[in-house]
């Protein structure tokens, strides 16, 4: 391109272009602005700060979209997967990014490193069976994922590591096998994460009592309808008594909530978990769920007790009092008795007494939101000075039973081992006359006697024994000698 300036014998002093120059000066520009970032694509909608993109048959993400975009959608197309260089731009202000309906069946770790600023991803209805380790780090802002709809199976612990602010996440209508428990206890849990939806996966049971120590302001988010679960006593106790707290999670789901006997594992007849108590479990198998949940205390007099207030709208905002069973209003930075009420709602019992024992009321008011909840906590104190009498009275009594019995067994085996036989005597004694007996009358007899013929034997065993006394030869006189 070729520019010819010329002066004209004015007084403006214009340079002139021929018109070989201008034309060629206007392609350019036409050509470096159409290819450079911030124009919208013909196979997209765009709408200020909104750019639709649906059912393009796109199998990535245009390069020439606007940099100031907030909002792309993708949905109702052929992604197959994502990886770092799917998005090829960086788009620092991109807060909304939806790619459900696709085919995505894998996701790379970096591949959201071009949008790390994003608040909502969306990526329903896709072909994903597993999640690694980690594919969402880069989306330290991210708060709500959408994942349902998938083929999940398997999710690795860390999977949603780095996501620090994530508030909701769906994982409904997948194939998960067991409850994912690392999101709120390990190292990777999602300290903000207040709705977790896993209904209608392949969930049999729960880990009810590594639950327990979940606050209320998670466990109310926990949305398991839908699940094949085995028709158990514990399962129901702790659905009972979010029903019992009002969790819109099992509120408006109630009928949702259905079970299998465990001879019937194929399901040909699901049974109402929550209308009817029809497994009928007894009432201490409720209150241990309570125990475990943290509404059921045991304490010693003496014992320093904290008891928390576990509230589902414990935020910065909320005021906490309790009501002692005497009806005593307990409020933080007054001390009442041996009670203190932390900001916090928790509530310190410093020397439990048996007067302590009772029902205890939490109440949380939250004036920004106009909300309020009253929690109820039993408190049992025990002495146990007594019990520990009680118990050593009963150990006594117990050692000295079988102290009697074992003395009695061995008086027994004594009588019978170490007494002599009287019938065994009786025979000794026999034996011992017939022997003194033979030897008499070998002395009498001069010739040995015949022996008997084995009839006459016979017959004589029954017969006595008599003693011979011996004979005494006269003594002679002088007279009688013969000379």
């Amino acid at each position: 391109m070729s520019l010819n300036c010329r002066t004209l014998p004015t007084r403006l002093g214009v340079c002139k272009v021929n018109c070989r120059g201008l034309a060629c000066l206007l392609v350019f520009t036409v050509s470096v602005c159409g290819s450079a970032p911030g124009m919208c694509p013909t196979a997209c909608i765009c709408a200020s700060d909104i750019v639709s993109c649906t059912s393009k048959n796109l199998s990535r993400v245009p390069g020439n979209l606007y940099k100031s975009m907030k909002r792309l959608d993708l949905s109702y197309n052929r992604i197959g997967f994502l990886e770092p260089e799917w998005v090829p731009v960086l788009f620092e202000k991109l807060n909304t990014l939806i790619i459900n309906h696709n085919s995505i069946s894998s996701i790379i770790t970096g591949s959201f490193s071009t949008t790390p600023n994003l608040k909502y991803l969306d990526l329903s209805s896709n072909s994903l069976k597993t999640l690694g380790s980690p594919v969402f780090q880069e989306l330290k802002a991210l708060e709500v994922l959408l994942l349902y709809n998938n083929q999940i199976m398997q999710i690795e612990p860390s999977a949603f590591g780095g996501l620090y602010k994530l508030q909701k996440l769906y994982l409904s209508y997948n194939s998960l096998s067991h409850f994912p428990l690392d999101l709120y206890i390990g190292k990777h849990k999602l300290t903000e994460l207040i709705l977790l939806d896993v209904s209608f996966n392949h969930i049999q049971s729960m880990p009810i009592q590594r639950l327990s120590s979940v606050p209320a302001k998670h466990l109310s988010g926990v949305y398991l309808h839908g699940n094949p679960f085995y028709c158990d006593c514990t399962l129901y106790s702790m659905l009972i008594f979010w029903y019992q707290r009002h969790f819109n999670s099992v509120m408006d789901f109630k009928s949702e909530y259905t079970c299998l006997l465990r001879s019937d594992p194929r399901g040909y007849n699901k049974l109402s978990l929550l209308h009817d108590n029809f497994l009928n479990c007894s009432e201490s198998t409720i209150n241990s769920s309570f125990q475990a949940f943290g509404f059921i205390h045991d304490a010693q007099v003496g014992d320093r007790l904290i008891i928390h207030c576990d509230s589902r709208i414990s935020d910065a905002g909320t005021h906490f009092v309790w009501v002692s069973p005497d009806n005593k209003l307990l409020e933080p930075d007054r001390e009442t008795g041996n009670f203190r009420v932390f900001h916090n709602g928790s509530l310190e019992i410093t020397d439990a007494q048996l007067e302590d024992s009772g029902l205890y009321s939490c109440i949380a008011i939250n004036k920004k939101r106009l909300l309020n909840e009253t929690i109820e906590v039993r408190i049992n104190v025990s002495n146990f000075t007594v019990n520990r009498s009680h118990a050593h009275e009963a150990f006594n009594t117990a050692f000295t039973t079988l102290a009697a019995c074992v003395a009695s067994i061995v008086l027994v085996l004594l009588y019978l081992y170490l007494t002599p036989c009287p019938c065994q005597c009786k025979t000794k004694r026999r034996k011992r006359k017939l022997n003194q007996s033979s030897a008499h009358s070998s002395i009498l007899n001069s010739t040995p006697p015949q022996e008997l013929p084995a009839d006459e034997k016979k017959a004589s065993t029954g017969k006595r024994v008599v003693f011979l006394e011996p004979v005494h030869e006269p003594k002679h006189g002088p007279s009688d000698i013969k000379w």
